[in-house]
């Protein structure tokens, strides 16, 4: 009978200590989670693009089809357009960006760029594009990219013809329809 009473008092104690312990997890994973809320996270849809408002940067820069292109080559509600073969919601705007493309009625209102470090991984988006589009291929973090200030796929705006983006965002929904641009 003293044996059970021992052996009651040891689990009794292992109970308790792991009650303790598990209350002490519980406030630190509440410390931790207050930390990462604090935490800036990658870039906001808006922030994917320069902004409206914002002049676009220089670049120049040859299409597949070989057509050159730069700044200078927008047409007043240019749609532009970044997407990323490796990217899911890329995929799953662009037959959108495409519709959209061509409510705009002509390859020289839309400008797409497919960035990809490996040519062939983007060769179906491009295929996609090419049709609505002027469409240049170009590796990350590349000249076009940079000027207008991408940060992250899939990326949208309209542009003026003197360079400034009149909208942005990641969603063609943030944009307005073309028969109002």
């Amino acid at each position: 009978m003293a044996y059970l009473w021992i052996a009651f008092a040891i689990v009794t104690t292992i109970c308790l200590l792991n009650l303790l312990l598990a209350f002490g997890m519980i406030r630190r994973l509440r410390e931790h989670g207050a930390l990462l809320s604090k935490m800036p996270t990658g870039p906001t849809a808006t922030d994917l693009i320069l902004p409206a408002g914002a002049q676009i940067g220089s670049f120049s820069a040859v299409t597949t089809a070989g057509e050159a292109v730069s700044t200078a080559s927008f047409a007043d509600g240019t749609l532009v357009g970044f997407f990323s073969p490796g990217c899911a919601p890329c995929r799953e705007r662009l037959p959108e960006f495409v519709a959209y493309a061509a409510e705009l009625g002509g390859r020289d209102r839309v400008f797409a760029v497919v960035v990809a470090d490996v040519a062939a991984e983007a060769t179906a988006t491009v295929e996609q594009l090419t049709d609505v589009a002027r469409v240049v291929l170009e590796k990350d973090e590349g000249p076009v990219a940079a000027a207008f200030g991408v940060k992250g796929f899939p990326a949208v705006g309209l542009v003026s013809a003197d360079g400034t983006m009149v909208a942005s965002g990641s969603m063609l929904s943030g944009l307005p329809r073309p028969a109002a641009v």
